[in-house]
């Protein structure tokens, strides 16, 4: 089992699938290249890191861009621990539930419906979980709706 399907080799040249999962998520998460408070009020920079952010903070597009190809690769470790052979999941599917672990984190996500169904073997099941991580501070966010709606069209596209 390979430890990156986003990266390859060892210099860790960027996969198709790497650009997919960047081009997918930095289109989800935006960029800002300033800190500023999310929708609960977590200090954020880039393309949505929290980790080590404070406010003040400020980033340049290349250190947006190197912070999310490395999160990415992070996250993909983390979702990787969880699910039974990760190296099955369609590509698509992959994306949608590293792009679900990025945005939620990596322990949300291998507590999930999502993680547990995929590990009872029901992709079309953990597709459609994706559609519950819906919101924030305990209210449906718009926003997260709409996330979760293309994560899910693109988790189905890896059945066909």
């Amino acid at each position: 089992m390979s430890s990156s399907r986003l990266k390859k080799g060892i210099f860790g040249t960027v996969t198709a699938l790497g650009i997919l999962a960047v081009g997918f998520v930095g289109g989800w998460e935006g960029k800002r290249n300033v800190a500023y408070r999310d929708i609960v009020g977590v200090p954020t920079i880039c393309f949505g890191e929290t980790r080590g952010v404070k406010m003040g903070d400020t980033a340049t597009d290349a250190e947006c861009a190197t912070m999310l190809g490395d999160g990415l690769v992070e996250f993909e470790a983390g979702m990787r621990s969880c699910l039974r052979d990760p190296d099955a999941i369609p590509d698509e599917s992959y994306v949608a539930f590293l792009s679900a672990a990025y945005n939620i984190g990596q322990r949300a996500f291998c507590r999930s419906s999502m993680a547990r169904r995929w590990n009872a073997g029901d992709l079309r099941g953990a597709c459609d979980a994706l559609l519950m991580w819906n919101k924030a501070g305990g209210r449906v966010i718009r926003g997260l709706v709409n996330r979760r709606k293309a994560e899910r069209e693109l988790c189905l596209k890896g059945l066909k």
